[in-house]
């Protein structure tokens, strides 16, 4: 079976993990720190605080944010549920705008319409967590420029797209318009470090709250402590309820020898994209738009002619390990229990009944696409 996403791990993303194991510490080490300064580095942000797992970095985002019960969070149907979970686990309610059906992404005219409805019943979001969909950016700059007058923090999801640039030249991470952005590191992604994920921000408030809530609550640091406990090297002190969201340092050993080929991995990904874009162009299917500055974590098309589950099946039977992304957030039933019902969203829900995502990761030969290509052309045609 070629699956739809696989990691790819070189030499010396092993020999990494093992010099870990041999020689370091497994956690609160050195590597953890090592790590976010290269992720600041690559990104351009002022401040990373790595964690386990991009679910827990939306969390954490969401409680350094503020978000709290009364609270109401923004996000898109088409994502994995984590991007609209991380508003419940603050006790905050949910809700979401549709997606554009040519980028997938954000839908800005829906945005602009919903805010001001919002802003005349008074139940502005205090957050939208806006989704980098397969690694394509939003534009931030005009999502930023629309929500400002508002007062809203941004949280950019970008699990997908770790690697992409934004439509000014910034890298995705960067936070040029948001408050922060959420990496994640799960095999299938940009890069791995086996499991993790990773908050990136330009404010240092922000940044030492984040650490804070990562790692139960407590501190060690001196200005906060006072001075009572200058002489006691020993001591710290929890300030806030927080979590043991820590990154370990075998995963940020991988993540870091990852981080380190990560342009290779991003421009096979967009090779590969582009030769899905010259292969299946004739068929009956709608295409992801070209983006040459995207991460391209995913190729999703568009079935315009045939039945999905047919199509799936027969794929899956010949050996090709498509996939969906994503069942519509609002269409799980914890979601339906909240009052959301199908119909709410129509244009994210006519891409999910059309979507199927095709196998793409660095590691895919190009004898391996040619099959993909083939088995799909004989599938439709």
């Amino acid at each position: 079976m070629i699956p739809y996403g696989k990691h790819t791990l070189l030499e010396q993303d092993i020999d990494a993990v093992v010099d870990v194991l041999k020689n370091q510490f497994l956690t609160q080490g050195s590597q953890v720190p090592l790590f976010e300064q290269e992720l600041c580095r690559y990104t351009g942000a002022q401040s990373a605080v790595a964690v386990n797992s991009g679910t827990s970095g939306l969390h954490i985002a969401c409680l350094a944010a503020g978000v709290k019960p009364g609270d109401t969070v923004w996000t898109v149907p088409i994502s994995f549920a984590a991007s609209a979970n991380c508003a419940r686990y603050c006790g905050a309610s949910v809700d979401f705008v549709d997606i554009d059906p040519h980028t997938r992404n954000l839908n800005v005219s829906a945005l602009v319409d919903k805010l001001h409805l919002a802003a005349a019943e008074h139940t502005l979001p205090k957050v939208i967590v806006v989704v980098h969909f397969t690694g394509s950016s939003n534009d931030m700059a005009a999502i930023a420029a629309i929500t400002e007058p508002f007062n809203i923090t941004l949280i950019e999801d970008a699990a997908h797209a770790l690697g992409a640039s934004d439509p000014q030249g910034h890298k995705v991470g960067a936070c040029k318009y948001s408050a922060m952005t959420v990496l994640s590191f799960h095999p299938v992604k940009s890069i791995t470090s086996a499991e993790g994920g990773a908050v990136l921000t330009n404010d240092d408030e922000l940044a030492a709250l984040l650490r804070r809530y990562a790692s139960h609550g407590i501190t060690r640091e001196p200005g906060m402590l006072g001075d009572e406990h200058a002489d006691e090297p020993w001591f710290y002190a929890q300030f806030e309820l927080g979590y043991n969201y820590r990154l370990s340092d075998l995963h940020a050993a991988l993540g870091r020898s990852q981080l380190a080929h990560i342009d290779e991995f991003i421009a096979r990904r967009r090779a590969l994209a582009e030769n899905y874009h010259q292969a299946l162009a004739d068929l009956p299917l709608i295409l992801p738009q070209p983006d040459a500055n995207g991460a391209w974590h995913l190729y999703m098309v568009e079935l315009t002619a045939h039945d999905r589950t047919d199509v799936f099946n027969a794929l899956r039977a010949r050996g090709i390990g498509v996939n969906v992304h994503y069942i519509p957030i609002h269409w799980h039933p914890y979601y339906q229990q909240l009052g959301f019902k199908r119909g709410q969203f129509p244009q994210s829900e006519a891409y999910y009944n059309r979507a199927l995502t095709l196998p793409l990761y660095p590691g895919l030969s190009a004898d391996n696409q040619n099959e993909v290509i083939q088995q799909l052309k004989e599938v439709l045609v």
